[in-house]
C-alpha cells in the first residue's frame, strides 16, 4: 500500500467501520480524500469490550473485505481506535531540576518532568491500565507559567501538569489481537474521542472551550477541550440503546420498531406522542446529568463558550440539541464532518472516528508542510514522539 494511503478501523458495539483515504492535493494537505468507506455489523462486543473474539474477527474481516473491494487495494496495515468504558483520563503533576550548567531547559528536562508527573499517578488509578496518550497541559519555570513549549528558556526548576489518557490493558490487547487475527497489522492506536475531534471540532471551538459528546449504543464518550488541547476525557456506561429499551417497554412494541420510533423513521399517530416524549426526555436527562457531574468535577459546568457538540448514533434524536442546551446551560449543536476543501461538511458524522484516524495516519510521517509536534504518545507499539498532537500543544 502506498505511503500516501492509510486505513482507519473503528470497532464499535454495533458496527465495525473501515475507512481508506489518501492524501489530497497540495492545497488540502492534512485533509485526506476518502476512497472507500465500509461497515459491518459487530458481533461479540459489549460496552466496547470484546466478549467473543472469534465473532469480532469475523466482523472485522467482513468490513475490511468490503473496503478492499471498493478501494481496489489490499489492506495490510491500519490505525485503530480504542473506546469503551475502560477509557479514562487522569491529571498529574511532576517536576525536575534543570540539568544544564547554563540553566537552559532542554528536551531531556521536559521528558524528565513529564515522566515525574507519570510517576505521581496513584497506583489505584493505574493498576491494569495502559497509558495511550500523554498530553502536557501547562508548564511552569521557577513557579511561573510558560506559554507554549519551555525548551530554550532558562531556570532552575521545571514543573508540568499532564493529562494521561488510559485504557484497560487487557481490552487494548484484545482489540489489537482481533485486528491482527483478521490479517491487518495495527500501526498505532488512538482514543476514539481524540480521533473524532479532529474532524468534528474547529480550532476556534477547541480554543474557546467545548465538549465533544459521542452518544453511542451503550456508552457516551465525552472529551473537553480548552486552549486548543484536551483537558479531560471520560466514558459513561449509558447509551442510546437504553432509550430504545425504554421505548420498547413503555409503548409495548418490539425493539426493532422502538429503534425506528426513536430516530423518527416511524411517526405513526398510534403512539401516544406525550408518553413517547416523556420516555426519551427522561433517559436523555439521565445522560446529561452524568455529563454535568463530569463538568462540575473539572470546574467547567456552564463555562464552555463553544458549548457541547453531539455526535454518535444518539445524535439523531430530534430534540436532543434543545434538551442539551437546557440541561447543561450551554450552546449545543449536532456534529458535522468538516472539510477544508470548498468548505464542505457532511452532516452524518458516524464515520468521524475512522476519518480522524486517517488524518492522524497521514500526518504521522515527515512530509512537506506537516509540522512535527513535541508531545509524547505512549502507544501499544512503544513510546515515541509522534506528529499528530501538534494542535494540542499548550
Amino acid at each position: 500500500m502506498s505511503r500516501n494511503i492509510v486505513t482507519g478501523i473503528d470497532i464499535g458495539t454495533y458496527q465495525v467501520k473501515v475507512l481508506v483515504a489518501e492524501r489530497g492535493g497540495e492545497g488540502s494537505l492534512g485533509m485526506p480524500r476518502i476512497i472507500a468507506a465500509a461497515a459491518a455489523e459487530t458481533h461479540g462486543v459489549r460496552h466496547g469490550y470484546i466478549t467473543h473474539p472469534n465473532e469480532v474477527v469475523a466482523s472485522i474481516k467482513a468490513a475490511v473485505a468490503e473496503a478492499e473491494k471498493i478501494a481496489k487495494i489490499k489492506i495490510r496495515k491500519a490505525f485503530l481506535s480504542v473506546g469503551g468504558i475502560g477509557l479514562s483520563s487522569i491529571v498529574s503533576q511532576g517536576s525536575t531540576i534543570i540539568s544544564r550548567a547554563d540553566s537552559e531547559i532542554s528536551e531531556l528536562d521536559i521528558t524528565k518532568a513529564i515522566e515525574a508527573s507519570e510517576n505521581e499517578i496513584p497506583q489505584s488509578a493505574s493498576i491494569n491500565k495502559k497509558i495511550i496518550h500523554t498530553i502536557p497541559l501547562q508548564y511552569k519555570v521557577d513557579g511561573k507559567p510558560v506559554l507554549g513549549q519551555p525548551e530554550g528558556t532558562k531556570g532552575t526548576k521545571l514543573e508540568v501538569k499532564t493529562l494521561f489518557i488510559t485504557c484497560l490493558e487487557h481490552h487494548l490487547n484484545d482489540l489489537i489481537e482481533a485486528v491482527e487475527e483478521a490479517g491487518v497489522e495495527v500501526q498505532d492506536i488512538t482514543a476514539s474521542p481524540i480521533a473524532a475531534s479532529l474532524v468534528t471540532l474547529t480550532k476556534q471551538q477547541k480554543v474557546a472551550g467545548c465538549m465533544l459528546a459521542n452518544i453511542g449504543a451503550e456508552t457516551v464518550s465525552i472529551a473537553v477541550f480548552e486552549n486548543n488541547i484536551p483537558i479531560s476525557l471520560e466514558v459513561l456506561p449509558i447509551g442510546s440503546t437504553d432509550i430504545t429499551n425504554d421505548i420498547a417497554l413503555g409503548l409495548k412494541i418490539p425493539l426493532e420498531e422502538a429503534e425506528q420510533v426513536k430516530v423518527g423513521t416511524i411517526t405513526s399517530t398510534t403512539y401516544p406522542r406525550k408518553k413517547l416524549e416523556e420516555i426519551i426526555v427522561a433517559r436523555l436527562s439521565d445522560i446529561f446529568e452524568l455529563i454535568e457531574v463530569h463538568l462540575k468535577k473539572i470546574n467547567r459546568n456552564g463555562l464552555l463558550p463553544a458549548g457541547i457538540v453531539i455526535t454518535g448514533g444518539g445524535s439523531g434524536i430530534g430534540t436532543i440539541e434543545d434538551l442539551a442546551r437546557v440541561a447543561l446551560k450551554l450552546p449545543s449543536r449536532i456534529a458535522s464532518i468538516h472539510f477544508k476543501e470548498n468548505s464542505k461538511e457532511i452532516k452524518d458524522a458516524s464515520s468521524a472516528v475512522a476519518y480522524g484516524l486517517c488524518i492522524l495516519g497521514l500526518n504521522a510521517d515527515d512530509a512537506p508542510g506537516i509540522k512535527r509536534p513535541g508531545v509524547k504518545i505512549v502507544g501499544t507499539i512503544g513510546r515515541k514522539v509522534s506528529a499528530w498532537l501538534r494542535p494540542f500543544l499548550p
